[in-house]
């Protein structure tokens, strides 16, 4: 089985390219400000599957930044969709927890109304409509707070910041559970092999870690494991400046997607211990 990957360097993307089988595109090769080029990579490759890890991921520029961000969130995945539903092969798309508006106090469902309350969750959410409209084999894959060894993400933050201050400020309202990268690529190939076999798992679903905390607990559970761990203050998310608006509450429910998949949510304290060590291994 031949995966084609839409990014390279995003931290889903790179976890991908560990496995044999993927062909991962970087912007040179398929820039997804042009959605009439990405579905031309699909068809020059002819995989079996194709996996979109590439999005516009900046949330507070994307207040600015609208226009640039649905294309790439939503014009782009649609032309991969359409393609793919032409080829019929299936198509795996990320998306995210900012598609709803994180109210209720419940962990949001897959089949629960979408009230994205930015412009990121906006663009995300025209993806995936369009996606759906394409009627071809898929699966979107909604998840939240990334974080893995690579780029930019809340542990690599954390451990920056503690390095120079004594004190740090972090949310304490706002809750979600944190998703190794590995683990988002680990079920991707799975869901693209699974949807292979049997097509009529086409759907939305939920894949998140576990268990679903605070980003002050997490932070916490971050800087147990270093040496020299700065005090941590907890506070609003109304105190801590930002452009774009956030959901309170990024809890997914993921139990269609154990149902449907046998993949259950993965345990992040255990993925944060190998990703510490990998990276004072590359420190």
């Amino acid at each position: 089985m031949t995966i084609l990957v839409f990014g390279k360097t995003g931290q889903v993307a790179i976890e991908l390219q560990k496995y044999a089988e993927v062909t991962a595109l970087d912007r040179s090769a398929a820039d997804l400000g042009n959605p009439a080029a990405c579905a031309a990579a699909i068809v020059a490759h002819a995989p079996h599957a194709v996996i979109n890890a590439a999005a516009y991921t900046f949330v507070d520029r994307a207040e600015e930044e609208e226009a640039l961000a649905r294309v790439i969130n939503g014009e782009a995945p649609a032309a991969m969709a359409r393609t793919c539903a032409e080829m019929d092969i299936p198509f795996v798309h990320i998306s995210t927890d900012y598609v709803f508006d994180g109210t209720g106090g419940k962990a949001s469902k897959p089949e629960d109304p979408a009230r994205p309350v930015n412009a990121y969750g906006r663009t995300k959410y025209l993806g995936e409509k369009a996606i759906r409209a394409a009627a071809g084999c898929h699966a979107i894959l909604r998840t939240s707070w990334v974080f893995s060894a690579h780029g930019s993400n809340f542990v690599k933050t954390m451990l920056r910041l503690s390095r120079t201050h004594e004190m740090l400020n972090v949310v304490e309202d706002q809750i979600g559970g944190p998703t190794p990268a590995s683990a988002i690529a680990a079920a991707c190939r799975s869901i693209a092999e699974q949807l292979t076999a049997d097509r009529g798992k086409s759907g939305t679903y939920h894949f998140s870690g576990a268990p679903d905390v605070s980003w002050y607990q997490f932070a916490s559970e971050i800087l147990s494991r270093t040496n020299s761990a700065p005090d941590l203050r907890p506070i609003p998310a109304s105190a801590y400046p930002a452009s774009a608006e956030r959901p309170p509450s990024s809890r997914l429910d993921c139990r269609t997607t154990e149902a449907t998949f046998g993949l259950t949510r993965p345990d992040w304290r255990a993925a944060l211990d190998d990703i510490l060590e990998e990276l004072e291994e590359t420190a």
